[in-house]
């Protein structure tokens, strides 16, 4: 009998179980060597693109890293204005659910600035419109709870000026497409959305501290004047760089409404003035320059008004006495001022005028600028009246680019908005005699000291300026009832750095002033408060061991002078 043998199968497991593992070590091994070279190509990927790729930097592939115009800031690097994803509101009234007379009342509740009647317009009109391109989000959360599927909420590239109202006639505004139009915004509009420049800041020239410091002064004097205007500007003597520009009244450049067209006019640059005596220094220097004037002890005969082309020429405040030259400053006689004029000539006076620009725009990179009122008949009346700011409109900014040549040796250069940095500034060109300049300096001091600008007194800090105070012209001759008050100023006056100059435009006499509306009461002051705060900001400290010496002068002062 056959006896069946059953042959244990433990063997063959056991090698099929190490075959299985052997399959699987060589699996793991190939994914781990894939792993390995796909990190190690990535690495060398990444590596190139650190190392070698700088073009992709500025192309395509960064785009996304690069705001879509360009930041702009302070010279401290203070944002100024900038680009966000911002929420706008908008209307497909052929997707409406609800009555229309229904959502005009609610989206009235959110929008009051709006009227019921408009936005009723909106939402019945025959093609999808905008609610607001700028919302709030809390008032697209509300126009969101409606529950409409109407309503879109698409989101835009929106301008926004963080600092609100500051510097607004500096910085400018966009348009709805994101285009600049005024201000650094429209000057620079190319610069700002160039995609090689705009991952860059722009950094303009001006100290947002500084800026806050005048159009709080200037803002303060303009309300309590009970103006309806004002300008102001402090300007580097030696560079062109502007400090702080301001003008008044002004605007949020977040929020432009359609009724404050005048506000976005910016009276610096844009608006043209007879600035008055502010001239007078310019004449007296360009005297000197011509050789008209050669002794600072030569007197002028100030006891009547002077009798011209059937004009009777006059001074404010009458001195009824023969005036030198020190005397006609700082009495601010239109009279003295008028002769040392016709004997300079028209061709000096007006070689003096085109030399520092005041046949042409302000010289600045903004595109704001207005083209001066030039005297069409310049005759022997002309000649004399211009001396003293009569018969020429200029901007602000003329006068304070003028007074910088006045006090830093001579040269003239163009205002900027833009910081210089470690750049050189501008040559320049030189439009008074360094000896010239001196002298105007000692002479702008006493103004200050023993003059018409008292007021515009900053302990420490050597104030030197004129004051200017000029009717406006009407119909019919001027308007003695209007009147442009000016301080030109510089600090410090021993070595200059900034010039200040603060425009008050109709000022009212009241208690504010002494119930003056003359420059030495409404505009000197503003002046005062202006360089005390500002000064140290600028890194101008004050120093009273210090002044300007004017020892040879005051000898010829017969006494103090009164407010023109």
């Amino acid at each position: 009998m056959n006896t069946l043998v059953v042959r244990p199968t433990r063997v063959r497991t056991a090698g099929v179980r190490q075959q299985i593992l052997l399959t699987a070590q060589q699996r793991l091994m190939i994914l781990m060597l894939l792993f390995m070279a796909a990190f190690l190509l990535v690495s060398v990927r990444l590596l190139y693109f650190a190392l070698f790729d700088t073009g992709s930097r500025n192309g395509t592939a960064s785009t996304a890293f690069i705001p879509a115009r360009a930041d702009i800031v302070d010279r401290n690097g203070v944002p100024l204005a900038r680009t966000i994803d911002g929420y706008a509101i908008r209307v497909v009234p052929a997707k409406l659910l609800n009555n229309s007379q229904y959502l005009a009342d609610e989206l009235h509740k959110i929008f009051p600035d709006m009227s019921r009647a408009e936005l009723l317009a909106k939402i019945s009109g025959p093609r999808p419109t905008y609610i607001r391109r700028r919302a709030l989000p809390d008032q697209v959360a509300a126009v969101n709870a409606i529950g409409d599927v109407g309503f879109d909420f698409p989101r835009e590239k929106e301008r926004l000026y963080p600092q609100l109202s500051l510097a607004a006639h500096v910085l400018g505004f966009t348009d709805a497409a994101g285009r600049g139009v005024t201000g650094a915004e429209g000057a620079f509009d190319g610069r700002l959305i160039d995609k090689a420049t705009r991952g860059e800041p722009l950094a303009l020239s001006i100290d947002a501290r500084v800026q806050g410091v005048l159009e709080s002064e200037l803002g303060s004097a303009v309300a309590n004047l009970e103006a309806i205007g004002g300008a102001g500007i402090i300007l580097d003597v030696h560079t062109g760089e502007i400090a702080a520009m301001t003008s008044l009244p002004t605007y949020n450049p977040n929020k432009l409404a359609p009724d404050n067209m005048a506000a976005r006019r910016n009276a610096v640059t844009h608006n043209l003035y007879e600035l008055g005596s502010t001239f007078k220094p310019l004449t007296v220097a360009a005297a000197i320059d011509a050789g008209t004037v050669t002794s600072m002890a030569r007197r002028y005969d100030a006891t009547a008004p002077l009798a011209i082309a059937g004009f009777r020429i006059r001074d404010s405040h009458p001195s009824n006495r023969w005036l030198n030259v020190p005397e006609t400053l700082i009495h601010s006689s239109n009279i003295t001022t008028a002769r040392i004029s016709d004997e300079l000539g028209r061709e000096n006076m007006e070689a003096m005028f085109r030399k520092l620009d005041f046949d042409t725009r302000p010289k600045i990179d903004l595109k704001e600028r207005a083209f001066p009122l030039w005297p069409k008949d310049w005759g022997r009346l002309t000649t004399m009246t211009t001396g003293y700011g009569h018969g020429i409109a200029v901007t602000p900014l003329h006068l304070a680019s003028a007074y910088a040549a006045l006090v830093n040796g001579g040269i003239y250069r163009p205002a900027t908005i833009t910081k210089l940095g470690d750049q050189a500034p501008p040559k320049g060109r030189r439009v008074f005699k360094a000896a010239t300049s001196a002298r105007m300096r000692q002479l702008l001091r006493l103004i200050v000291s023993d003059g018409t600008g008292k007021k515009a007194e900053a302990p420490g800090f050597r104030v030197g300026g004129k004051t200017g105070s000029a009717e406006k012209p009407g119909a019919g001759g001027y308007r003695r009832s209007s009147v442009v008050a000016t301080f030109a100023a510089a600090f410090p006056m021993d070595n200059p750095r900034y010039v200040v100059l603060v425009m008050i435009d109709e000022p009212k006499g009241n208690a504010y002033s002494s119930g003056q509306r003359t420059a030495g009461w409404t505009a000197a002051p503003v002046v005062s408060k202006v360089v005390m705060r500002a000064g140290p900001m600028l890194g101008v400290f004050p120093d009273e061991s210090r002044d300007v010496d004017v020892s040879e002068l005051t000898p010829l002062l017969w006494r103090n002078g009164e407010d023109e």
